[in-house]
């Protein structure tokens, strides 16, 4: 049997999936209150032209709008993704408790893989990042993907 965490780490699997299908990169993020999934998003910085289109960001912008409040200091993220800077710094602004994600990014991850900003002591509020769940399904998928984009790269298609 999965546990909580396993289950909500499916989900945003499943939005990554969303992701994928529309030609973005495959990362999805499930916000969950007292256990009570809120709020979903996944990537589409490509199709929304925006930058910070990210599936944290865009979970966080649901869940605000359906609980009527930009602080979520009751909520945990999950998504398959390590966090990068932007979105780190938006859960911590957000005041989350928690965020659970699945593959490590070693280029642009802001939950230690590059840097880590929840062990930053000096800022205003802090909020536990836990790594690793689900990881291997969660780095599968982003692999798949971008395979697929090198190989019709290679194959004279739409790279982006």
């Amino acid at each position: 049997m999965p546990s909580f965490d396993e289950q909500m780490m499916g989900l945003a699997l499943d939005a990554a999936g969303e992701a994928g299908a529309l030609g973005e990169v495959p990362v999805g993020a499930v916000l969950v209150r007292e256990g009570q999934v809120i709020a979903t998003g996944f990537n589409r910085p490509i199709s929304a032209h925006d930058p910070s289109a990210h599936a944290e960001m865009c979970a966080l912008r649901a869940a605000a709008e359906i609980i009527g409040n930009y602080r979520l200091p009751d909520c945990e993220l999950y998504v398959t993704l390590e966090p990068c800077a932007m979105c780190a710094g938006a859960i911590l602004h957000a005041r989350l408790k928690k965020v659970i994600f699945g593959a490590h990014d070693p280029k642009t991850g802001a939950c230690g893989s590059v840097i880590d900003l929840f062990a930053e002591t000096r800022l205003n509020h802090q909020t536990v990042a836990q790594g690793g769940v689900l990881a291997r399904e969660c780095g599968e998928m982003l692999k798949a993907f971008f395979a697929a984009r090198r190989a019709a790269a290679k194959a004279g298609g739409d790279a982006q």
